[in-house]
């Protein structure tokens, strides 16, 4: 099995900045991508952005140049840091993990519960 946790969520005021972790733990052979995903009050869960095992990052148009993505291989973790937020970053964010479990098998996603992020004033 494998368990995915994100961390670090909270409280923030607009123009600030928070960063979330994530570790996937248990049997692990290999980790493809990590990625980051977020779901608004009201709103469809949406890809904030994804790293892959060789470090090379994507991001939706909405955090381009707030959010950086980066990946600890060695600890099995993504990190989010989030700059310049805004109200409208307020969501639950997700972390997911493309994860292989043994060399004879194929990868899977498995999924985080997800952590609260809340821009206000």
């Amino acid at each position: 099995q494998v368990q995915v946790v994100e961390s670090g969520g909270g409280l923030v005021q607009p123009g600030g900045s928070l960063g979330l972790s994530c570790a996937a733990s248990g049997t692990i052979f290999n980790i493809y991508a990590m990625s980051w995903y977020r779901q608004a009050p009201g709103k469809e869960r949406e890809l904030v952005g994804y790293i892959t095992s060789g470090l090379t990052t994507t991001y939706a148009d909405s955090v381009k140049g707030r959010f950086t993505i980066s990946r600890d291989n060695a600890k099995n973790m993504t990190f989010l840091q989030m700059n310049s937020l805004k109200p409208e970053d307020t969501a639950v964010y997700y972390c997911s993990a493309d994860v292989r479990q043994d060399s004879s098998s194929y990868s899977q996603w498995y999924w985080g519960q997800g952590t609260e992020v809340t821009v206000s004033s």
